[in-house]
């Protein structure tokens, strides 16, 4: 409707007017019923999903504090958290725990800290070993319809009980690196002790050995040398052994039984000697 004074212009509204309409535009978004899905159109996204049982991992970085054996030194416990909660998103769950933090670590401080005086101050290991046993199967609060948690820690010793380990660990390491170091020496020392004497061996039955070890090095040449003539330098004491043997059975007057010791002496003899092993009775 057009004003007549000034014709294809709208009629002045009173500002009451103005006022209940802007309010009836509000109130008419706010409150207007569903429109009905139309075929064709695209469908309303499906609500989110919430599985039955939402878990969340909380590891701690800042220590919970209990008192070691003395009360000197303290324990420093690292605790790991897992939270689970039934039909709510890990994202609520998250935020929901959040705000249980300190009821949780004053829980498992009322857990360590009678077990946690029992073991000397450099003992954390043990300690963490214990405590994750106490803590195993547990969990807080017991009922079911509320978030709850399990957890496992970690236990380190203190500050100043560390330094006084550190020199000890250094100690221990270097002693346990050096009897590494001999048995490998060893183990190599017998590896080649064997080898070259199974060389030595197989020259000494070769007739042409004492010339061709002369082309391998004088060193070796030397050593070869001195062996076989060690060898040969056995024989003559096994021959006045065994003449001894005889010589006493015939002018000496041996029994049997002396005789028999006499000879037996003279072949355990020659078998040392030349490393061949004894024959079994």
């Amino acid at each position: 409707m057009s004003d007549d004074r000034h014709p294809g212009t709208l009629p002045s509204v009173p500002p009451t007017y103005r006022w209940w309409q802007v309010l009836w535009r509000i109130l008419r978004r706010l409150f207007v019923p569903p429109q009905p899905v139309r075929v064709g159109s695209p469908l309303p996204p499906p609500p989110a999903f919430l599985p039955p049982v939402a878990t969340y991992r909380q590891d701690v970085p800042h220590p919970i504090f209990v008192a070691a054996k003395g009360d000197a030194f303290d324990f420093r416990l690292y605790a790991v958290y897992t939270w689970s909660a039934r039909y709510m998103s890990a994202e609520g769950l998250r935020l929901l725990v959040e705000g249980y933090l300190p009821w949780a670590g004053g829980v498992v401080r009322e857990q360590a800290i009678a077990l946690a005086r029992e073991y000397e101050p450099h003992r954390s290991h043990d300690l963490e070993r214990a405590l994750n046993n106490v803590l195993l199967g547990q969990r807080w609060p017991r009922d079911e319809t509320r978030p709850h948690f399990t957890v496992q820690v970690r236990v380190s010793p203190d500050e100043r009980i560390r330094e006084r380990l550190r020199p000890y660990w250094e100690e221990r390491i270097k002693l346990e690196c050096d009897h590494e170091l001999q048995k490998i020496r060893a183990r190599q020392a017998d590896d080649l002790t064997r080898r070259w004497g199974a060389v030595l061996q197989a020259l000494e039955d070769d007739p042409v050995t004492a010339h061709a070890a002369r082309l391998t090095g004088e060193q070796f040449a030397e050593v070869f040398r001195r062996y076989a003539e060690e060898r040969r330098g056995t024989v003559p004491e096994l021959l006045t052994l065994l003449r001894e043997a005889v010589r006493g059975h015939n002018d000496l007057g041996l029994g049997p039984s002396e005789y028999t010791e006499a000879w037996d002496a003279a072949l355990r003899t020659y078998e040392r000697q030349n490393r061949i092993a004894p024959r079994a009775n």
